[in-house]
């Protein structure tokens, strides 16, 4: 069988390129996933280095190197420039949509370098060898979360209640984990099954794959296993060989060993059948169908191109029914939460350049031959070029795609990684790029250097973003605890001129982070709790910090609650009233706001009737808030009189 990828050795750039990547790959996925703002700190500088090492090498490396990136690489240029264009033009906080844009950019420079650069034997199995032993990784740490500490997770921090029980291994969420599973599992699996595997290779990727299928089993995780199984179902299907009944019977069959073993878990599992019985009392899901029509609904209002980059959970507030409280942050469906924010242009591009790729990996010459074994080959073949393999992979990718109708994959920085390296490695082998001699004249290096001081500037730039951020996020964090501790004791005090501290910091490093400026207005609110003296001169530091927060965004109803809350400090009731109006009318549903709007009422005795309209209907949306029933009470005491 002819092999489409050169078999040439790995030169020194192509090892460094390797190296950064799996470095890169490493620290995210074990950082919970990438998730925190710190995290993307390394993470951002990573990836610029790895992007300036690749186009330098593409100008100064040996001549084996082909001198033209790949076409896949370049048709995914077009969804960044718009996407680009649309945090400049089109979204209303502008800083959540440059942090969007640069994760689907981190995920398109991956897919690029390991396309492109990764090209050798050596270097794709380091590649490959990678994410099997970094799922390996994390299936064990989800078995030492299921029969050992049940709420640890890294970097020390405590897992969250509903998923006590659920393995999530390095990651923060059991869905997580079981995403980048799902994407390894059929590659792994299939290579103790490939023809001419000596025993002892079987026996040892089988004994990963059984690990990585624990792991799975353990994240309880229904989305994951459907879309495994349908993957699997459907694989000798798209990618079997023989006539179609055939084909249609080892899918049939497939099926039946998927419901067997499917019936085997829910038998011995409690909380396995208590999650399938939820699906089945639903109707399927309960809340997900909330931000599913939420933004379908913010896509019908912007059909063309979005409602703009990282927009979905502040204009989410307009979708809000009663009595949900959650902060859903994105839908929980990638595809419908990438066409509320960049609407049908960017959907089409983005969904449109897959669909070519995919097309054009079916059609080529090595895509047909992918289609058949040479059995004279077999012995000789090196496993990593084996088209099992590809087609695993494949089929890996197929099953993270269905996931993804119910997950948010896309803005988990180490899974979407993750799904670009393996997609690079399909791409690469089904779909081989021209082999020619690199130009190394002096335009072309010339330009790479230049490209390559870009990646390294535009990374920096966003390195101090994700600081800012990671600020921002520790402050908010101990204003959050704030909450169930007195203003009287020390520990307050300490705690909010950290905070303050922190977010200073931030809005120095960003000024363009609305949400740095109204946490700043917040924590100098509850300063002010502990210098009631100063309370009118910190209020206006306050107004000034929640006006810089309205300056970047006017569409975040908190960002007016802050400002509300401030011109209450300084005695300028009518004043806020107006901006608890605005914020109300930015989130009428929302019952910590109209929370707020009572609060800011009871401090007129003449509005007393008003607040407590207003409380009812706080707590007609949120029967449980705590500061509504305090309120409630005090209001009650007042009402009665010495």
């Amino acid at each position: 069988m002819a092999n489409p990828t050169p078999r040439t050795r790995a030169s020194v750039w192509e090892w460094a390129q390797t190296a950064l990547v799996a470095m890169n790959l490493g620290w995210t996925t074990l950082c919970l996933g990438g998730y925190l703002p710190g995290t993307m700190v390394v993470t951002s500088a990573l990836t610029g280095v790895a992007l300036a090492v690749h186009l330098v090498a593409g100008a100064f490396g040996r001549a084996a190197v082909p001198a033209r990136a790949h076409a896949a690489g370049w048709l995914l240029l077009l969804f960044l420039a718009y996407a680009a264009a649309n945090v400049l033009w089109v979204t209303p906080v502008r800083w959540l949509g440059w942090r969007d844009w640069f994760w689907w950019a981190e995920t398109i420079a991956i897919f690029w370098i390991v396309l492109n650069g990764v090209r050798a034997a050596e270097t794709r199995r380091v590649m490959f060898a990678t994410l099997v032993a970094l799922g390996v990784t994390t299936a064990v740490l989800g078995c030492y979360q299921r029969f050992g500490k049940s709420d640890w997770l890294m970097l020390g921090r405590v897992q969250s209640e509903p998923f006590i029980g659920r393995a999530s291994g390095s990651f923060g969420a059991p869905n997580s984990l079981a995403g980048f599973l799902i994407l390894l599992i059929p590659a792994v699996g299939a290579l103790a099954f490939r023809r001419g595997a000596r025993v002892s290779g079987r026996v040892g990727w089988g004994g990963l794959a059984l690990v990585l299928v624990v792991g799975l089993v353990l994240t309880i995780s229904r989305g994951a296993w459907l879309g495994l199984a349908v993957a699997l179902a459907a694989w000798p299907l798209v990618a079997g060989n023989g006539n179609w009944w055939r084909r249609l019977g080892l899918a049939v069959a497939v099926a039946g060993i998927l419901a067997i073993a499917g019936g085997v878990v829910l038998a011995s599992s409690p909380r396995a059948r208590e999650r399938f019985g939820y699906l089945v009392r639903d109707m399927g899901e309960k809340t997900r169908p909330i931000m599913w029509r939420a933004a379908w609904g913010l896509f019908r209002e912007h059909p063309a191109v979005g409602s703009g980059g990282g927009s979905y959970n502040v204009l989410f507030e307009r979708f809000r029914p009663e009595q949900f409280p959650d902060e859903p942050k994105w839908a929980h469906n990638d595809y419908l939460n990438t066409l509320s924010d960049y609407g049908a242009v960017g959907f089409g591009l983005l969904l449109g350049v897959g669909g070519v790729v995919v097309w054009r990996c079916r059609r080529t010459s090595s895509g047909r031959l992918l289609q058949r074994e040479d059995a004279g080959d077999v012995a000789g073949r090196d496993w990593i070029d084996d088209p099992l393999l590809t087609r695993a992979m494949a089929i890996g990718m197929l099953a993270f795609a269905l996931q993804l109708l119910v997950e948010f994959h896309f803005k988990i920085p180490a899974l979407a990684m993750a799904f670009a390296t393996v997609a690079a490695l399909v791409v690469a082998r089904a779909w081989p790029a021209d082999a020619g001699a690199a130009v190394r004249n002096a335009p072309i290096r010339r330009i790479a250097t230049a490209a390559a001081v870009v990646a390294i500037v535009v990374a920096g730039w966003f390195a101090v973003v994700f600081r800012a951020e990671e600020l921002r996020f520790r402050a908010r964090e101990l204003i959050d605890q704030l909450a169930v501790k007195s203003q009287d004791q020390p520990v307050f005090r300490v705690r909010v001129l950290q905070a303050e501290a922190d977010l200073a910091r931030a809005v120095s490093l960003d000024s363009s982070n609305g949400q740095a400026w109204a946490d700043l207005a917040y924590a100098l609110s509850l300063r002010a709790l502990g210098e009631p003296a100063r309370t009118t001169e910190i209020g206006r530091e306050a107004e000034t910090a929640a006006d810089h927060a309205l300056v970047t965004s006017e569409v975040c109803g908190e960002f007016w609650i802050r400002r509300g809350a401030a011109r209450d400090m300084q005695g300028r009731w009518l004043d806020g009233g107006s901006d608890f109006l605005a914020a109300i009318a930015l989130a009428p549903t929302n019952a910590i706001d109209w929370y707020y709007y009572a609060y800011h009422l009871s401090r007129n005795p003449t509005q007393r009737d008003a607040a407590l309209a207003a409380l009812a209907f706080c707590l007609r949306l949120d029967p449980g808030n705590p500061e509504g029933l305090a309120l409630r009470q005090r209001l009650a005491i007042s009402l009665k009189g010495p």
